[in-house]
C-alpha cells in the first residue's frame, strides 16, 4: 500500500529547499524528527479540505477498515467524538426531532462536552446492579426499551470501556436499524480489532460511525486517530465527516501524527496483523496464567488485562504501586481496578517481568487497605461503588456555560455539578453537569480521591 503523505514530506526534506513558512523551528533537527515536521505547504493538502495526499491516505485507511469514509484526526477521538455528535445533530434538525441522545453512562468526558458545545439533552443508560463505575453494560434489549420509549437522534455506545468490557456491538446495530436510529459507537479503545482472527470492529459489526483511537493500540503516535463513516450511515454524513471535524478541530495539524496514520496503513496491510494475533495469544496465556494463580480478572477484549486486585488483599492503587517498584507502569488504577495494556511490540520477557511482579505483589500484605464500608454509597458484590440515578436540574449546557466556582467535594451536597471533573474517562461520571449532587456521590468522589468539584454559583 502507498504512504503518499510519508512520500511527500520526505521527498520535500530531501530537496533542502528554504522553509519560509511555518513551522519556527524551521526543520532544524534540534529536539527529534523536525525536519518531517512541515505545515499545509505547496502539495501537502489541507486536513478538512482533503483533496490530495491526505485524502488519499485516508482512502486507504477506509479501505482497511470497510468504511464509506475515514476521516483523520491529529487530536485524538476526542475531536471525532464531538465531530459524532454534531453529526446526530444535523439529523436531528434535518428530521425535526428533538435534539436528544441516547448514551451508555460510562461515556468519555469529550462526549459530555459536546453534548454542551452542542446543546444536545443525552439520556443515561446506567450500570447495573452487579457494576462499579467503570463499566456500564448496554445491551440490546435495553437499547430497544428506551427506543420504543422516545424519539432519539442516535445512540451512543463506548466499546470496549477502559477495563476490557465489550458490548454486543452487532445486537445493537440490528436494534438501531430496526428503529431506524443511527448507532455511533466510541471505539476508542479498539482500532486494533479489525484485525484479530474474528473481526470484532464496530464498522463490521454494523454501526453506522465510529471513531478509533490509532494511538492507543496501534504503531501510531500519540493524538493519532480515525473517525469512520459506515455506508449504512445517514445520506450525507460521509460527505460532511471532514466539516464535521473542521467544526472542532485546529487548522494547524501534527504533520508527525498524519505521517504515522499514513505509514500505519503500510503496517495494516503487511505483517502487523499478524504480529497483533500473535500478541493476543500471549495475553490470553497470560491471563489464563494470571487466574490460576487466583487472580480476579474482568473484561473480555483480546489485549487488555484487567484485574481486580481486592481478592488478593491490595487495591488497585496498592498493586499499581507495588508493580512501579519493579519498573512496570500500567495504563490505569483505582481503588478497585488495575488495566495493563499490552501491544504487538510488547517482548515475551516483558510479559514474565509482569508475572513476576504480580506474583510478588499477590504476597505482600496490603498498605491502606480499600474497604469501601466505611463510605455512605451502596456497593456491588465486590464492593464496588453503586450509585443511584442522579436528579437532572438542568441541561448539561446550562451548566458548563454558567458561572461556576471549584469548592471542597465535602461541601458541595445539595449543588449543581458544572464541571466534568467528576469522573475517571471513561468511566461512569459519578456527577454530570446539571445534576445535583447527593451525600452519596460526595461519598463516592471521596472514595476515588476527589477532593475539589466544580459548581453552578
Amino acid at each position: 500500500m502507498d504512504t503518499p503523505i510519508c512520500d511527500f514530506v520526505t521527498e520535500y526534506v530531501r530537496r533542502g529547499g528554504v522553509r519560509m513558512h511555518m513551522p519556527g523551528h524551521k526543520g532544524v533537527p534540534a529536539l527529534g524528527p523536525e525536519p518531517m515536521d512541515i505545515t499545509e505547504i505547496a502539495g501537502a493538502d489541507e486536513i478538512f479540505a482533503s483533496r490530495g495526499i491526505i485524502r488519499k491516505s485516508e482512502e486507504n485507511a477506509a479501505a482497511l477498515f470497510g468504511a464509506r469514509r475515514t476521516v483523520y484526526s491529529a487530536e485524538g477521538s476526542s475531536l471525532c467524538v464531538r465531530a459524532m455528535v454534531y453529526l446526530a445533530c444535523l439529523r436531528a434538525a434535518e428530521k425535526g426531532i428533538p435534539k436528544r441522545i441516547l448514551a451508555g453512562r460510562n461515556a468519555h468526558r469529550a462526549f459530555i462536552a459536546a453534548a454542551a458545545l452542542a446543546d444536545i439533552d443525552v439520556d443515561w443508560i446506567y450500570p447495573g446492579e452487579a457494576e462499579g463505575l467503570l463499566s456500564c453494560t448496554v445491551t440490546p434489549e435495553e437499547v430497544a426499551r428506551r427506543l420504543r420509549e422516545r424519539e432519539y437522534a442516535a445512540v451512543y455506545v463506548t466499546s470496549p470501556d477502559y477495563t476490557g468490557r465489550m458490548a454486543d456491538i452487532r445486537g445493537i446495530a440490528g436494534v438501531c436499524r430496526a428503529h431506524g436510529v443511527p448507532f455511533l459507537a466510541d471505539n476508542a479503545h479498539g482500532a486494533y480489532l479489525k484485525f484479530l482472527k474474528e473481526d470484532l470492529h464496530p464498522m463490521t459489526l454494523g454501526a453506522d460511525v465510529c471513531c478509533d483511537s490509532a494511538h492507543k493500540t496501534l504503531d501510531c503516535l500519540t493524538g493519532a486517530a480515525y473517525l469512520h463513516i459506515a455506508e449504512t450511515a445517514p445520506e450525507g454524513w460521509a460527505e460532511a465527516a471532514e466539516a464535521a471535524t473542521g467544526l472542532f478541530g485546529s487548522t494547524s495539524p501534527n504533520w508527525l501524527i498524519l505521517q504515522s496514520l499514513d505509514r500505519m496503513n503500510r503496517e495494516l496491510s503487511g505483517e502487523w496483523p499478524g504480529k497483533l494475533r500473535r500478541a493476543a495469544e500471549r495475553v490470553a496465556a497470560t491471563k489464563e496464567r494470571l487466574r490460576r494463580e487466583g487472580w480476579e480478572l474482568a473484561g473480555g477484549e483480546p489485549m487488555k488485562i484487567t484485574l481486580l486486585p481486592k481478592g488478593k488483599g491490595l487495591t488497585g492503587d496498592e498493586a499499581h504501586d507495588l508493580l512501579r517498584e519493579n519498573g512496570i507502569e500500567c495504563e490505569f488504577s483505582d481503588p478497585d481496578y488495575l488495566v495493563l495494556m499490552p501491544g504487538v511490540n510488547t517482548a515475551e520477557e516483558e510479559f514474565q517481568r509482569v508475572e513476576k511482579a504480580l506474583r510478588k505483589a499477590g504476597r505482600a500484605l496490603p498498605r491502606r487497605g480499600g474497604d469501601s464500608s466505611a463510605f455512605g454509597f451502596r456497593t456491588t458484590p465486590n464492593g464496588q461503588v453503586l450509585l443511584r440515578e442522579a436528579e437532572k436540574v438542568c441541561s448539561i449546557r446550562e451548566a458548563m456555560f454558567s458561572p461556576a466556582e471549584g469548592i471542597p467535594a465535602e461541601d458541595a451536597e445539595g449543588r449543581i455539578m458544572a464541571g466534568c471533573d467528576a469522573s475517571c474517562p471513561p468511566a461512569v461520571p459519578v456527577v454530570v453537569p446539571g445534576e445535583r449532587i447527593t451525600k452519596e456521590a460526595i461519598d463516592a468522589l471521596r472514595y476515588y480521591g476527589k477532593e475539589k468539584v466544580t459548581v453552578m454559583k
